[in-house]
């Protein structure tokens, strides 16, 4: 019995979003062949592997067994195809997160050299500061700034940034400058909305804790945290690296108060199986952002 590899991806990509649409969207084909794809596979097989239903679909037993040897399978398959093609081509799409800074910085910028070398990559790139479900949402690759408290991401930490407290001189020359915690309390912080509520963080002898505070905007990226900074809006605890694309919007405030370094991650979606494609990508981003990695030392 063979098992057609296009109709397993398939299966594999609805099997993880427990969706027909959404897989078919991600996969870039109609909903009726995606459809059409398991089916053909369940036939293969002479088993049912999805419950379907207007509302959900979920796993039999027989699916749940499938899906737990899909990725390892899939990824052998993918390997030992490559190993037949002239000058072992990479091929297919790897589709990773980043956040926006990142991503328009260090990135983008570098690109067009690397898919030169690899004309029959496929980059899909979604740059953004929210938190998303990296598997649900189907990236290979993610970069996270910060604590990663979703499962099923396998990598590496390549550093650490350490934060600094910051305000524009118009929000100081309009509130004056604190010196001191009890100062603190008078003034503003930009709330980022990752954050449950406002507040600054600060070491306090080898304790990191926390000061309510007050706000008078909330913002969900990180471009939009530094702008308002930069408008006056409050103060903001930022990574140091890359405060000179500044060139002087922000002054930097209470040293001796900063939060905890944030790590960064360089995490992928793929357990112990990872396709090539995905590992060449990882590789070459570690290049693309040694600028930040260089001042970034790992811990």
């Amino acid at each position: 019995m063979s098992i057609d590899i296009d109709s397993l991806k398939v299966f594999a990509r609805v099997a993880e979003l427990r969706s027909f649409t959404e897989a078919a969207r991600q996969l870039g084909i109609p909903k009726a062949r995606a459809s059409a794809r398991v089916q053909s596979l369940e036939s293969e097989l002479g088993t049912q592997l999805l419950q379907r239903s207007t509302r959900v679909v979920r796993l039999t037993p027989e699916g749940e067994l499938l899906l737990k040897r899909t990725p390892a399978f899939l990824a052998e398959a993918e390997e030992l195809g490559s190993l037949f093609q002239s000058g072992r081509v990479l091929r297919g799409r790897v589709r990773m997160e980043l956040p926006v800074i990142v991503a328009l910085k260090y990135v983008i910028p570098r690109l067009s050299e690397f898919l030169a070398r690899h004309p029959q990559l496929q980059v899909e790139i979604c740059a953004s500061d929210r938190i998303t479900a990296a598997l649900r949402e189907g990236f290979d690759l993610v970069l996270r700034i910060g604590a990663v408290a979703e499962p099923g991401l396998v990598g590496r930490r390549i550093g650490e940034s350490t934060m600094m407290n910051c305000a524009s001189p118009s929000y100081l020359r309009q509130y004056g400058t604190p010196r001191t915690l009890e100062e603190l309390r008078a003034h503003w912080v930009v709330h980022y909305a990752a954050d449950s509520v406002p507040n600054f963080e600060y070491l306090d002898g080898g304790v990191y804790r926390e000061l309510p505070m007050r706000s008078m905007l909330t913002v969900d990226n990180f471009e939009a945290y530094e702008a308002a900074c930069i408008a006056g809006l409050g103060i903001v605890q930022i990574p140091r690296h890359g405060l000179e694309r500044h060139d002087n919007q922000l002054v930097e405030i209470l040293p001796e108060f900063v939060a905890r370094p944030a790590p960064m991650m360089l995490l992928h979606t793929h357990g112990r199986s990872v396709p090539r494609r995905v590992r060449v990508v990882m590789n070459w981003l570690m290049g693309a952002l040694a600028p930040i990695v260089g001042e970034l030392a790992p811990r």
